[in-house]
């Protein structure tokens, strides 16, 4: 069985310099929000961008969860379910902004399992 978290690695497609000046930026691209900062802060950097589109897809995919999971939880008598079954999945984009950091902090530029590359958001 292949290990999902064994993705693609475009990592020789950066500039060394880049990746050392914007690791930072890679970081903040998966914690939630803070995606914001590298999309404006380095805007420039192809290193940032790889990893702002990845937590940019990480950031919908969370909130689609949330609404999704959200108004089936509000179901009369069986909304529970969907509210268990909605934090158990919630769990997936944590595990894949962890996967991102790792990576980020390594110097590493990695398609996300599951979702990575075969999404673009940013070009």
């Amino acid at each position: 069985m292949a290990n999902i978290f064994d993705t693609k690695d475009h990592t020789a497609e950066f500039d060394g310099e880049d990746i050392k000046k914007n690791k930072i930026m890679g970081i903040f691209a998966y914690i939630s929000w803070l995606v914001l900062i590298p999309l404006f802060a380095a805007k420039d950097s192809k290193w940032a961008r790889f990893h702002a589109n990845n937590g940019l897809i990480l950031a919908i995919l969370e909130i689609g969860t949330w609404v999704v999971f959200g108004l089936l939880g509000m179901i009369p008598y069986v909304g529970f379910i969907f509210w268990i079954i909605g934090w158990t999945v919630s769990a997936v984009p944590i595990v894949l902004s962890v996967f991102g950091v790792i990576n980020a902090v390594q110097g590493k530029a990695k398609d996300l399992p599951v979702i990575g590359g075969k999404i673009k958001i940013l070009k």
